[in-house]
């Protein structure tokens, strides 16, 4: 019987070269969300049929995306990996977005932080449409899912 969802998640811990609080507390939100509710469902067919549920883990090689995709036993069914040139503006939106955030809610009143929030989920929303896109043919993920993939990916992708 099919069970199109995410069951684990890891992020290459090699790959996330720094991160603060605020970050931190982003990344296991996201985790949470996602273990809690997800669709995922990969294209390919897995030997002896298997069709989930999957354990995932995230990690940037060589400037792409890698997810690796393994069955419920940890065995490795499959590795996507996506260029991640569509995803640097949506990337560097989303940080400067968030900084803007994380800041506003310290010191600013409560229609300020509404304002930057609402641009901050828009940005999200954008990005998640172009995860979905560019994972297209080869998994398919429902709107939550890749918000929370997306927000993963981000990240993977913190400078100090």
């Amino acid at each position: 019987m099919a069970d199109p969802r995410i069951i684990d998640v890891e992020l290459d811990e090699a790959t996330i070269i720094w991160r603060n609080a605020d970050i931190e507390q982003e990344r296991r939100i996201a985790i949470f969300d996602l273990l809690e509710g997800n669709h995922f469902a990969p294209a390919k067919e897995y030997p002896q049929g298997y069709d989930g549920p999957y354990k995932l883990k995230l990690r940037v090689e060589e400037g792409r995306l890698a997810l690796d995709i393994s069955a419920e036993s940890g065995e490795l069914l499959e590795t996507i990996v996506l260029g991640l040139t569509r995803f640097r503006r949506a990337i560097r939106d989303y940080f400067a977005i968030c900084d803007s955030y994380f800041q506003a809610i310290r010191q600013a009143t409560p229609q300020q932080i509404e304002t930057i929030d609402m641009a901050r989920r828009g940005i999200h929303n954008d990005a998640a449409e172009l995860l979905k896109e560019r994972l297209e043919g080869k998994i398919e993920v429902d709107f939550d899912t890749a918000r929370r993939l997306f927000t993963l990916i981000c990240v993977l992708h913190i400078k100090g």
